[in-house]
């Protein structure tokens, strides 16, 4: 395996013993769990402690083909089944024999391929794709979804006698945030990692502010997330130099395009379009130059919160609410580095 589960929690280590009770069985098996809690890695431990592990495991994600060649995939087909089928082609479930067939996405499948696998996973019998014999194999199917299979079922989007014949048993994956005392460990493991990848002599190590970030975020992405995160903090980190705060959200930018960037820009344009010759009523209870007055707030808040902070700029970034490249972007833009005044913008009087 490319990659070690890993992990002391107590859920963690309830879902280890799950996987090795039920690995020995040839029985189907269901693996839920969020994006990014290692529904794969875990599909690997099962295959691996089976007496399956000699044989071979083949991977297949539902959701990534269509309904018409996901069949074929499945279940392979005969020549001249449809246009361009010169020669006969082994399926899925054939080169899977004698070993375990996971099925990632389960849940995007058809209706009606569901009803063909529940032939395969009852009988053990399939015909290929433009074929009438039935063909026999000897596979274990371990399904996997991140949605929630009874509620489909319930709701018909969901075949309820293949859900049961597949879930013998299910196994349901912790999120990451019910595992705070693996987040440490993973952590380490993929800086190590990453440290290795960029040929370092060795791994500096997390601040416990670091630490603290770590525990007190929400992994929506979980394990997959975190792996991200973390090597993305030590290639940016000089080789020496101690972890001390994350960038958990890499789309998160001054400059980044949205819908309210893209709003502002319209009426812009309008306005570009109308300006006419027209009088401005004055407003002394107002700035007169809303643009240039935004600007001018900004830099002396930098500037202000840079000297109280005697111009670290980590500290500066952390007093101020902003990630350390979100501060990185603001002093860039006003074009202000050392512990000059930032300069004016040219235009900075006009609209």
């Amino acid at each position: 395996m490319h990659q070690n589960l890993v992990g002391q929690s107590s859920a963690f280590l309830e879902t280890l013993e799950r996987v090795s009770q039920v690995a020995p069985l040839s029985k189907p098996v269901l693996i839920i769990g969020e994006r990014g809690t290692g529904k794969e890695l875990t599909v690997d431990r099962l295959h691996f402690l089976s007496p399956r592990w000699e044989n071979v495991l083949v991977k297949l994600n539902c959701a990534a083909l269509p309904e018409n060649l996901l069949e074929t995939e499945l279940f392979g087909y005969e020549p001249g089944a449809f246009t361009g089928a010169g020669k006969r082609h082994a399926g899925r479930f054939e080169r899977a024999n004698g070993g375990t067939l996971f099925l990632d996405e389960i849940a995007s499948m058809s209706l009606r391929l569901q009803e063909k696998l529940l032939r395969v996973v009852e009988y053990g019998e399939f015909e290929r794709v433009g074929g009438d014999t039935a063909l026999s194999v000897d596979v274990r199917v371990v399904g996997a979804a991140n949605v929630d299979l009874p509620a489909m079922a319930e709701r018909g989007e969901f075949r309820a006698d293949l859900l049961d014949r597949l879930s013998f048993d299910v196994i349901t994956l912790p999120p990451l945030r019910y595992r705070k005392s693996d987040i440490p460990l993973l952590a380490e493991q993929f800086a190590l990692g990453m440290t290795r990848e960029l040929k370092r002599d060795y791994f500096a190590g997390f601040s416990e502010s670091a630490l603290a970030q770590m525990q007190a975020y929400g992994w929506p992405g979980n394990v997959r997330e975190l792996k991200n995160v973390v090597e993305r903090a030590v290639y940016r980190a000089a080789a020496d130099e101690q972890i001390v705060e994350f960038e958990f959200n890499p789309f998160d930018s001054p400059w980044r395009p949205g819908e309210k960037d893209s709003a502002a820009s319209d009426v812009q344009s309008s306005e570009a379009v109308s300006e006419g010759p027209t009088e401005r009523t004055p407003l002394d209870e107002l700035p007169h130059d809303f643009k240039a007055h935004i600007r001018e707030y900004e830099q002396n808040l930098l500037r202000r919160a840079l000297e109280q902070n005697r111009f670290n700029q980590r500290r500066t970034a952390q007093m101020l609410g902003l990630s350390y490249h979100q501060l990185r972007g603001y002093l860039k833009k006003y074009r202000f580095t050392g512990k000059q005044k930032p300069p004016q913008e040219a235009g900075a009087g006009s609209g």
